[in-house]
C-alpha cells in the first residue's frame, strides 16, 4: 500500500469520526426535545390532530342552515365530486346567517383547516373540545354562494399556512 493511499484512508477516517462527533453533540444539545406531541402539555388538555388531511381522508356532514330546500344535497354532491367522504346530509335546526359554520373536535383540526380554504377562510369556526370523532360538520348559511375553485382553494391554503392547535389544546 502506497503512502498516498494510507494518507487518504487516514483523512477519510478522521472526517468520519468528526461527523459522528457533530451528530452526537447535536443530539445531546437539542433544545427542541419536548416540541410537538404531548410533551409539555398541561394535564387534561386534549391533543389536536394538526395534520393537514387530503380530501379523500376528510369526513364531513353537510347541514342546511338556510330555508333554501336541497342546498345541503347540492353542496354534498359537490364535496363528493371533490373526493370528500360525505357521511350525512341534513337540515340544521337553527338558521345560520354566515356563509358557513365548521364544527369540529380535536381530531378534526386538520380537516377543518382544509375545509376553511373551500370557503376562502370566510367560514365561522366552532371548535368543540368534547367532540370525539374526526368528522367536520359543514353548516351552510344564508350568505353561502358557492364553493371555491381548485385554484382558489390552493391559494387560500397558501394564505392560511399550516393548521394550528386551537386554544387550550396541544398539537399531536
Amino acid at each position: 500500500m502506497s503512502f498516498a493511499r494510507v494518507r487518504a484512508l487516514v483523512v477519510v477516517g478522521l472526517l468520519a469520526v468528526l461527523a459522528m462527533v457533530f451528530v452526537v453533540v447535536a443530539l445531546v444539545r437539542d433544545t427542541q426535545s419536548n416540541a410537538g406531541g404531548a410533551k409539555g402539555c398541561p394535564e387534561g388538555w386534549p391533543l389536536a390532530d394538526v395534520t393537514l388531511r387530503e380530501r379523500k381522508d376528510v369526513k364531513i356532514n353537510v347541514l342546511n342552515g338556510t330555508d333554501q330546500p336541497g342546498l345541503a344535497r347540492q353542496v354534498a354532491d359537490e364535496f363528493t365530486n371533490r373526493q370528500f367522504q360525505v357521511k350525512k346530509v341534513a337540515s340544521e335546526k337553527n338558521p345560520i346567517e354566515n356563509i358557513a359554520v365548521l364544527r369540529y373536535g380535536p381530531k378534526g383540526v386538520g380537516s377543518a383547516h382544509l375545509l376553511r380554504a373551500y370557503f376562502l377562510d370566510n367560514a365561522k369556526l366552532d371548535f368543540q373540545v368534547e367532540r370525539k370523532d374526526d368528522t367536520v360538520d359543514v353548516v351552510l348559511g344564508g350568505a353561502f354562494q358557492q364553493l371555491a375553485t381548485t385554484t382558489e382553494v390552493n391559494q387560500s391554503l397558501g394564505d392560511l399556512g399550516s393548521p394550528e392547535a386551537p386554544p387550550r389544546t396541544c398539537p399531536a
